[in-house]
């Protein structure tokens, strides 16, 4: 049996196996194979939004992985209903490690109404059977655990495992499918444990992005990266670029860059040399000696040889951004262990709200523009999962009309015989927006089943124009489509078979923001800590600029490296014309968002900026503006603008032991209208902790307003000072956003107008009536 991967390489063979065949499991130099056929990507609607660490340990050459029910694709307890029904989860294996054994723990409970020698729990794993689980008596209506071990060579790249419940509630011929009868619930409590042994990849610049991301694996995404301690603005934005690349590819993944002056042991690491930054310990004679110019190249890592070191070179920091440009838009053209780069050309500027990751605003986006593979979009059984589609769109959409998100939704399932509870749910982010009966098949329907059966059918077709309440969306959302096809019994005896349903959303479905201005009020955090607004209006950064300490230190490096790789998970595109200047070059970026690691001189700076920030933390001491919090009003982005009534009540200053961290947001004090985040902390490896929060999707979803700080786990947004307004609006929309703040106003106004009108109507009635008289 032969693991078959994408690219150029193929799996070692069967011997691999086993952990007394290690010796099967090193590359022979060169050695290449012909691409193989390799199992479809895990779909993005079975995903989670974001991928806990999961738990692992290892030694040299082995490692020992523990994916929990989410990390393999459920949303939360799986539920299994009906007399056949089945769920599946999806389990990568990265391309430098192969299974040497695993372990299922499946934690699931059952009904105690069912016919136990004829009900159990099937397994399969890529449609091999593994294990079925008989369901016993004694153990019904309680957690029930089982381990089953699983033959490691099953495992391929992408690896499905099926848990289908076959279950019966009565020996009579007359069987509900769907009786209440018939369940199993699978807990979340269920893992799978993977021993894996690593496999030695040739040093060879086609296998990227792997080992540095590898698509089959759903963990959180860590490189460590090398860079010299007194690295320039130059160098961090090379180091930066790569990041982002990085960060765009992990995606949901989320994205982590830790940073070591020297070549750190047990992991795959990215080196930023030139001659005068050479790690201690690494030797480019075997690529490339001496550095004669922008240089890619890829080697074993001098601490573990098992790893890989991929070295950005060049003989100083321009040509390491030549280098890294060329690895994050033409690593397609390269290959052999080393590149040397003679040119790169970027391309053209940005245009603002075009990022790869963003739906476009300017038109209707179809359902196919937002799903990796149209197959997402079909489901088949009675209760079948929802049909997700994520949708990613600009944070400052604002519609001043107060209008709906036109949905144009186009669907087609298998009919009921006559109207039932067949029904169709529409949801967004979790909440409900529409439901519709799903109509029976019309005689009209079905008129050449016998002359043409390959044109008709029993499949229904229908279209929905539906309007999504704005105040429901956010920048970052999901819509769900649940069908609910039900089954039509006419007589004690009479069911319907669980499978034959089948439902789609057809791929022409429309959304369509083309309607909506870009308007909004600053400073939202929220923003930020979803979408990386207002920084990600542009996808390559071209208006921001990272502001960093004169001497930063590896966690400042750290912060830097990470925010760039969530702007990439943002955007989906490298941060190409990303600057970043150190606090003393400030000046030079007056013009720019500036995104600030507010440590060491960058705590000057904000020191220097003073009262006119939310929140100041500086010699060992806390200032923070005071604010009656129940007068703040929190708007969504579609809902509309609306001011929140600012009313400080006075300044605190706090000196605490504790660590606290916090983001804080304001307008710019050296250009009206751009924006200023900050990260500032009490101390400087307390940064870490907003880069924690950053990727959990809870603590997310407590940012906002402009200060967010951060005291181990626990996050508090607040809003103390005062709102600026971007976007662009035409000036009879600016007076109305303006005045709609004052409902006193529009009352007036209402009054007046229909004053206007009555005066107007009296007027002109009086002059028909005399030109009647004098006639």
């Amino acid at each position: 049996m032969t693991r078959s991967v994408p690219l150029r390489f193929r799996r070692p063979p069967l011997c691999a196996a086993s952990l007394l065949a290690l010796s099967c499991l090193s590359w022979p130099a060169g050695a290449q194979a012909p691409a193989a056929g390799a199992a479809p990507p895990v779909p993005a609607a079975t995903r989670p939004a974001t991928v806990a660490g999961t738990a692992t340990t290892a030694s040299a050459n082995t490692a020992t992985h523990v994916l929990t029910l989410r990390q393999m694709g459920a949303y939360g307890p799986i539920a299994l209903r009906g007399v056949d029904h089945a769920r599946r989860l999806d389990i990568g294996v990265r391309l430098d490690e192969v299974v040497t054994a695993a372990r299922l723990k499946l934690a699931f409970s059952y009904s105690p109404a069912l016919v136990f020698p004829l009900s159990h729990i099937k397994l399969t794993l890529n449609d091999e059977v593994i294990a079925t689980l008989p369901l016993e008596e004694k153990e019904a209506g309680r957690l029930v655990t089982r381990e089953i071990d699983i033959d490691p060579r099953f495992f391929t790249d992408f690896n499905h495992l099926r848990v289908q419940l076959i279950a019966h509630y009565t020996l009579d011929h007359c069987e509900d499918p769907l009786h209440s009868s018939l369940w199993a619930d699978i807990s979340p409590a269920t893992t799978l444990t993977l021993n894996t042994s690593r496999v030695t990849l040739p040093d060879n610049l086609a296998l990227l992005p792997a080992p540095f991301f590898d698509r089959r694996d759903n963990r959180r995404v860590t490189v460590p990266f090398v860079l010299p301690a007194g690295a320039d603005g130059a160098t961090l934005r090379a180091a930066g670029v790569a990041a982002s690349w990085l960060g765009a590819l992990a995606a949901w993944r989320e994205a982590r860059f830790p940073v070591a002056r020297t070549v750190p042991a047990g992991s795959d690491a990215i080196a930023f040399v030139t001659p005068q930054t050479i790690p201690a310990g690494l030797n480019l004679s075997a690529i490339a000696s001496p550095i004669a110019g922008p240089t890619v190249s890829l080697m074993p890592n001098p601490a573990s040889p098992d790893r890989k070191l991929l070295v950005v070179a060049g003989r100083n920091a321009q040509e390491l951004q030549t280098a890294v440009n060329a690895l994050v838009l033409g690593k397609a053209a390269m290959a052999g262990n080393s590149a040397r780069v003679e040119s790169v050309d970027i391309g053209k500027p940005r245009r603002p709200y075009d990022a790869p990751a963003w739906a476009p605003t300017d038109r209707p986006v179809l359902f196919r523009e937002l799903v990796p593979d149209p197959q997402d979009l079909q489901v088949a059984g009675s209760n079948p999962n929802p049909i997700r589609v994520n949708l990613r769109v600009p944070a400052d959409l604002y519609d001043w009309t107060r209008s709906h998100v036109p949905l144009n939704l186009r669907y087609r399932y298998t009919a009921p015989p006559t109207y039932n509870d067949s029904v169709l749910s529409i949801d967004i982010n979790d909440q409900l927006v529409r439901s519709y009966r799903l109509r029976p098949l019309a005689s009209t329907d079905d008129h050449n089943v016998v002359s043409v059966p390959l044109l008709s059918g029993t499949t229904a077709s229908a279209s929905q124009r539906v309007g999504i309440p704005a105040f429901r969306v956010g920048s970052n959302n999901q819509m769900q489509f649940q069908f609910h096809i039900d089954s039509q019994k006419t007589g004690l005896c009479t069911s319907t078979a669980t499978d034959v349903a089948r439902a789609a959303i057809d791929p022409d479905s429309t959304i369509d923001f083309s309607r909506f201005s870009h308007y909004t009020g600053l400073p939202n955090l929220a923003y930020f800590a979803n979408s990386g607004y207002p920084f990600t209006r542009l996808a390559d950064l071209a208006d921001t600029a990272v502001v960093v300490p004169d001497a930063p230190t590896a966690t400042d490096q750290e912060a830097l490296l990470s925010l760039l790789g969530h702007m990439g998970k943002w955007t989906g595109l490298p941060s190409l014309r990303v600057t970043v200047v150190p606090t003393t070059e400030l000046d030079s970026v007056r013009d720019r968002n500036l995104l600030l690691i507010g440590t060491g001189s960058g705590a000057a700076t904000l020191e220097k900026w003073g009262k006119s920030l939310p929140l100041l933390i500086a010699r060992g001491k806390t200032e923070i503006s005071l604010r009656d919090q129940r007068t703040g009003v929190w708007s969504n982005w579609l809902a509309g603008v609306r001011e929140d009534p600012v009313t400080p009540v006075g300044r605190a200053i706090l000196s605490a032991d504790g660590p606290v961290a916090a983001l804080v947001g304001f307008e710019s004090p050296l250009a009206d209208g751009n924006t200023v985040v900050a990260l500032t902390a009490t101390e400087d490896r307390r940064v870490a902790d907003v880069l924690d929060a950053l990727e959990n999707p809870g603590k997310v979803a407590q940012m906002r307003g402009d200060l967010t700080v951060i005291r181990q786990d626990q996050v508090d947004g607040l809003r103390l000072g005062e709102r600026y307004y971007v976007g662009d609006l035409p000036w009879y929309a600016r007076i109305w956003v303006r005045v709609s703040a004052f409902p006193s106003l529009l009352a007036i106004g209402g009054l007046l107008a229909g004053l206007v009108v009555a005066l107007s109507l009296f007027w002109t009635l009086g002059r028909l009536a005399a030109r009647r008289g004098g006639s």
